[in-house]
């Protein structure tokens, strides 16, 4: 495949002896994995590569991890990526975490890869993490509104139609926005009831970074009345599916690509 520009490798200790020095190794896994690669990984790495976590990782690993991995003298950071296929596509939102210094030197790389004006230091290691953990709790609140309103005009006696209504929120309204955006190409696509099996089943799963975000804000004495509501509803969607479920499954799908599942991530 090298003519096309793609230089395979078949284990880890082939990829890293093919890596110019001093490395750099961007991780994209689901947190679960990184401690098992990493430590297959450090080993063969030497002294001023790099590793950098773009998964969403809890940031008190992340934490945990650059202390470890600086003991050996391997660089580390960690990054929140959001933006999804679009931002694979087009450029992402980046936020990054760890050593200034070791920013700097790669900020032309994170510059590349995001939107202008996408990215930004956020602070020593674990930051960039903490940063994406609380900006997918927003998140999880954005969506619940939004499938909670849109579930009040479902069931009013007007007959809407509620595609129109997407799409005259996301022309200058108040909450026109990205999301509101997606529910209108989700209308588009499906219908008003949004009852398509390959996006809006009504069940809708999470990936724990609203837990997370709960877990913490708690920690710190902080109220997340809304954040905790819509974590709380994914979870009970598994067994009690309903319109605003289809709603936020549907804006998962659209900004995601997330098929609909019938239980939790």
């Amino acid at each position: 495949m090298e003519y096309e520009g793609i230089n395979g490798a078949y284990s880890l200790k082939e990829f890293v002896s093919k890596l110019p020095k001093p490395r750099t190794i961007w991780l994209m896994i689901p947190h679960q994995t990184v401690d098992e690669l990493l430590k297959q990984l450090v080993p063969l790495l030497q002294k001023g590569d790099t590793i950098i976590d773009g998964g969403n990782s809890p940031f008190k690993d992340s934490v945990q991890r650059a202390k470890k991995i600086k003991n050996k003298n391997i660089n580390f950071l960690d990054i929140g990526v959001s933006g999804g296929p679009e931002g694979a596509r087009y450029g992402a939102s980046l936020m990054i975490g760890g050593d200034k210094e070791l920013f700097g030197k790669y900020e032309y790389l994170f510059k590349d890869l995001s939107v202008k004006g996408g990215y930004g230091y956020m602070g020593k290691s674990g930051a960039g993490h903490f940063v994406k953990m609380v900006h997918n709790g927003i998140e999880y609140g954005m969506m619940q509104a939004i499938g909670e309103g849109f579930e009040v005009m479902k069931k009013s006696p007007f007959s809407l139609d509620l595609y129109s209504v997407a799409d005259v929120y996301n022309h200058g309204s108040v909450i026109t926005s990205r999301l509101i955006g997606w529910l209108s190409q989700a209308y588009s696509k499906f219908g008003d009831e949004l009852n398509t099996p390959e996006c809006c089943l009504g069940k809708v799963p999470q990936s724990g970074e609203g837990q997370w975000t709960v877990e913490t804000a708690k920690e710190l004495g902080v109220p997340v009345a809304i954040i905790e509501g819509a974590v709380r509803f994914r979870t009970k969607s598994q067994n009690k599916p309903s319109y605003t479920g289809r709603v936020v499954s549907a804006l998962r799908h659209e900004f995601g690509g997330h098929e609909a599942k019938t239980n939790e991530e």
